[in-house]
This record gives structure tokens, C-alpha cells and sequence, in this order.
């Protein structure tokens, strides 16, 4: 049976597990540093959920929760569990917990890798948005990505974007020196 644990310190039990998947899973402009993840795990917003199955470490989703909707920042199962179905599982009950619109992050479908990505949240339900939409950089010096937005159950509106930008990049994307 899958189970999630929040951690709020990177000194816990499967935090290093979880870290070398997200530092594999994602490039580097798409991720923190260790000492500003560090400073950001007990934030109240901020959820770093492993995800276990059988006590064995699954995955990963770090996402942060607001009055209005849920941001899923990183999302990744192992290399060996891919194309399981956990991901979907795993998503499927995340959308359950909580009746708040979703929203996510994904790159611009200009190869195969990348359109199947967003195929698999369109399967689950996301629906991909058609705004433009830059992440900012993650740490000092970094470049923003030119990223699409996907969302649950519904699209966006431009001033769902603007909103999102506003209120909540200045919290998700805070740069402190790292």
C-alpha cells in the first residue's frame, strides 16, 4: 500500500533518498541548491512528501498549498517504477485530497519526451494552457524557463496566471544567497 510522509528537515529519514531522484529527475534550472532547499522544508505552504510503497521509497512530490490552489512544484517515481501506473495513482490521489484547483509546470512539447509528459497529466485529467509563462530562475544568476502551465479540472484564465505570478512566485521562487 502507498503512503506519503511529509518532511520538514532535510535531517529526516528518506530525505536523501528523495534528493538524489530530484537531482536526477530534474536539470539543473529546474532545481534548488541543498542550503535553500534546506531553509524552505518547514515553511508552512511547502509539502516534501516522499512517497513509499511497502516501506520502500517510491518517489517524490514537493508541492505548496494556497488559500485558492495547490502548485505541484516537482513530481518523479524511480526509473524502475516508471510506466507502472504509480504515477497516475499517485496523482489521482493527490487531486482527492482536496476539492482546490491544481496547477503544475511542464516544458514546451518540442521533442517526444516531453509531449508524452504532458499526454500522461492530460490522460489524468490536467488540461494544458496556452499562456505564456516564464519560471523564474531558481538560484542567482540562473535564467527563467519558458514553460507551459497545466491545471485541474479546469483551464486558467490569463488572470489565473497573472494571479499565480503575482502572489506566489515571490514566495516559491525567493532568492536568498545560496
Amino acid at each position: 500500500m502507498m503512503e506519503k510522509i511529509r518532511l520538514t528537515d532535510i535531517s529526516q529519514l528518506w530525505f536523501d533518498n528523495a534528493w538524489a531522484l530530484y537531482k536526477d529527475a530534474f536539470p539543473m534550472d529546474e532545481r534548488r541548491l541543498l542550503k535553500r532547499q534546506a531553509s524552505i522544508m518547514s515553511h508552512p505552504n511547502y509539502h516534501f512528501e516522499v512517497i513509499l510503497e511497502d516501506d520502500c521509497f517510491l518517489g517524490l512530490l514537493f508541492w505548496w498549498e494556497f488559500d485558492d490552489l495547490r502548485y505541484i512544484e516537482h513530481f518523479a517515481t524511480l526509473p524502475g517504477h516508471r510506466g507502472k501506473g504509480y504515477g497516475k495513482d499517485i496523482l489521482n490521489a493527490f487531486k482527492q485530497r482536496d476539492t482546490r484547483p491544481v496547477v503544475l509546470e511542464v516544458e514546451r512539447p518540442d521533442d517526444e519526451l516531453k509531449q508524452r509528459r504532458i499526454q500522461f497529466y492530460e490522460r489524468i485529467g490536467f488540461v494544458l494552457n496556452d499562456q505564456y509563462y516564464e519560471q523564474p530562475a531558481y538560484r542567482e544568476g540562473g535564467q527563467p524557463l519558458h514553460l507551459l502551465l497545466m491545471s485541474y479540472p479546469l483551464g486558467i484564465s490569463d488572470a489565473d496566471v497573472a494571479h499565480f505570478i503575482k502572489d506566489y512566485h515571490p514566495i516559491i521562487y525567493v532568492l536568498k544567497s545560496d
